[in-house]
């Protein structure tokens, strides 16, 4: 790790426990991931924020996700996920720089546009209004059928293997040992870590319109789709550069949707420029 400390923080923020790995000191920059995914997904960037000196990288595992479980008010709309955001910018004492990645690029608009005073900038990636009704359909679908047991590691890294097929060998162990887990021990049967209520819910979310949204953030925010994305079509990210042709938005190559996985280093070059430090 470089020498860079690493250490996991719980934040008390009434309706959940937020779990996050901590990585780097200094001003903190609040990474989201994907729905069922956790934290464990931003390491690799993590690395190279912390790296680059004077940021402390706070990847969180969201409401219904990984360590933090599900939220006590069972709200996982926007607005519930956005006032996570918020309440923890101000735990964290200053406003934040959020990067979030598909649910989480969502919940980075919602919370720029909600909380101007709690968010210093965002960096959305792989998520913007206009995704068409069939992809979000099968985005659901795809998460809902997900949560089932696997007899072992190795059979949730086959699977992982063949629902992600452009992810590197070491995301996919990311994946495998910091997103599945044993509830009975005697069984030794390995289930997901994200409660399949919360992913039906935060699913059949995604579909909210994020035009309006979008439309109110006045912090630094730079749009993010990988050039491969099966999510954000080119069609979606031509429409939402219209809407706000103000922001900087741009493509990853060598990506699909799972950018941050795929190309760490150029999406933490993207955080480092709107921090400044690049």
């Amino acid at each position: 790790m470089n020498g860079v400390e690493t250490a996991a923080q719980r934040f008390e923020l009434g309706s959940v426990s937020l779990w996050t790995k901590v990585t780097g000191a200094g001003r903190p920059v609040v990474l989201l991931h994907g729905i069922t995914a956790s934290a464990y997904v931003w390491d690799p960037v993590a690395q190279l924020l912390a790296d680059s000196g004077g940021l402390r990288a706070v990847a969180v595992d969201q409401r219904g996700h990984g360590r933090t479980g599900p939220a006590a008010d069972g709200n996982y709309s926007a607005d519930g996920f956005a006032h996570d955001v918020a309440a923890l910018a101000d735990q964290l004492g200053e406003p934040v720089i959020v990067a979030g990645h598909s649910l989480g690029a969502r919940n980075a608009i919602v919370a720029a546009a909600q909380y101007p005073g709690s968010v210093a900038g965002v960096v959305a990636i792989d998520f913007t209004p206009y995704i068409e009704p069939p992809v979000l359909a099968a985005v659901g679908a795809r998460v809902n059928g997900g949560y089932r047991a696997f007899a072992d590691l190795d059979e949730v890294r086959g699977y992982l293997r063949q629902r992600y097929q452009h992810l590197p060998e070491d995301a996919i162990e990311r994946r495998a040992r910091h997103g599945y887990h044993q509830p009975d021990p005697t069984k030794k049967s390995y289930w997901p870590l994200a409660d399949p209520d919360a992913m039906r819910l935060a699913a059949a979310g995604l579909s909210a319109d994020l035009a309006e949204p979008l439309a109110k953030v006045t912090v630094p925010t730079c749009l993010v789709r990988g050039s491969d994305s099966t999510l954000v079509s080119p069609e979606a990210f031509r429409r939402t550069r219209e809407l706000r042709p103000d922001l900087p938005a741009l493509e990853i190559a060598g990506a699909d949707h799972y950018v941050p996985e795929e190309q760490p280093a150029a999406v933490a070059d993207v955080i480092l420029r709107l921090t400044g430090r690049s």
